[in-house]
């Protein structure tokens, strides 16, 4: 990390959690629960990618003909198995069909199933990615325009998936032809996984869930983040647009705004948006005034 963003940044990011806790009081951001008790839409078409239960994703096609533009949706909930998976973002896939993209809604291992974390879950991330050219095989999909949407942890994987080709040459996880990647988009992303270990606000357990999601134990003394984190992988060399809520207690915007900084002394092509109208699952509620922006954002990194 460089010296000259570590302390005024740090320093930021507590501003910004007790910032996020009284406008949290006086917005009643929206919760997970809120979200998934309104109705749902029709779920995509469900297709495997390996074998195991959660090792499959949802393809949305857009009624329109011709080849489609394609949108990868990565979901969060602190890697974990014990919250709602891609169910979080079918709204999202819903509304990003109606605008003309094919969707694909990812699935993956979470902590708590059997080979969850380091390797299983990027590897199940990266075969997923992957797997779209097999799809375009059958279906109508533009693989030179794809664009990677991932919220908050996985908005991490959305970064990892796309700097794949910077990953160490001796990592278990490099693989050769990777999908190549147009840009990302993280909505609330955690893009660098030991600063949010030690500095982040407690919502995820991050201590410990990040030391388990990354291995730690069993792979010390090995630099853990070298091939799991993408602020060790910068420059990704492809576009960016970092979104943060200004409110949003779980993922703070100011740890967005560092990495967008990393991000840009590293020579990346990269962009920060703070939503002052938006807590943590704002960025993912197509009711919102803030998913407009989300949307915007998806649609100038397709151009």
């Amino acid at each position: 990390m460089d010296a000259r963003f570590v302390l005024p940044v740090l320093s930021a990011v507590v501003g910004a959690v007790a910032i996020a806790g009284l406008c949290a009081a006086q917005a009643a951001p929206l919760s997970y629960q809120e979200l998934l008790a309104r109705q749902q839409p029709a779920a995509g078409k469900r297709i495997p990618y390996g074998s195991l239960p959660s090792q499959f994703a949802e393809l949305w096609l857009p009624a329109a003909k011709g080849r489609h533009r394609v949108v990868i949706l990565i979901h969060g909930g602190c890697w974990s198995a014990r919250l709602p998976g891609l169910a979080m973002m079918a709204s999202v896939a819903e509304d990003l069909r109606r605008h003309g993209n094919a969707v694909w809604n990812i699935e993956y291992r979470r902590l708590g199933e059997p080979g969850a974390g380091y390797p299983g879950s990027f590897d199940d991330i990266a075969t997923a990615v992957d797997w779209l050219k097999t799809l375009a095989k059958t279906y109508p999909l533009d693989l030179g325009n794809v664009v990677v949407v991932g919220h908050s942890t996985g908005g991490h994987l959305a970064l990892w998936a796309a700097a794949r080709d910077r990953l160490p040459a001796d990592s278990p996880l490099t693989r050769k032809d990777a999908l190549r990647i147009k840009g990302v988009v993280t909505l609330a992303g955690i893009a660098d996984l030991q600063t949010y270990r030690d500095r982040g606000p407690g919502a995820c357990s991050e201590r410990q869930v990040v030391d388990q999601f990354v291995a730690a134990a069993a792979r010390w003394p090995d630099n853990v983040f070298a091939d799991t984190s993408p602020v060790a992988l910068l420059p990704l060399g492809v576009p960016q647009i970092v979104i943060s809520g200004a409110f949003d207690p779980i993922v703070p915007a100011a740890f967005g705004r560092y990495y967008t900084q990393l991000a840009a002394a590293a020579g990346d092509k990269v962009e920060e948006i703070t939503l002052t109208n938006a807590g943590h699952f704002e960025l993912i509620d197509p009711s919102s005034a803030a998913f407009a922006q989300v949307r915007l954002a998806i649609e100038r990194l397709q151009k």
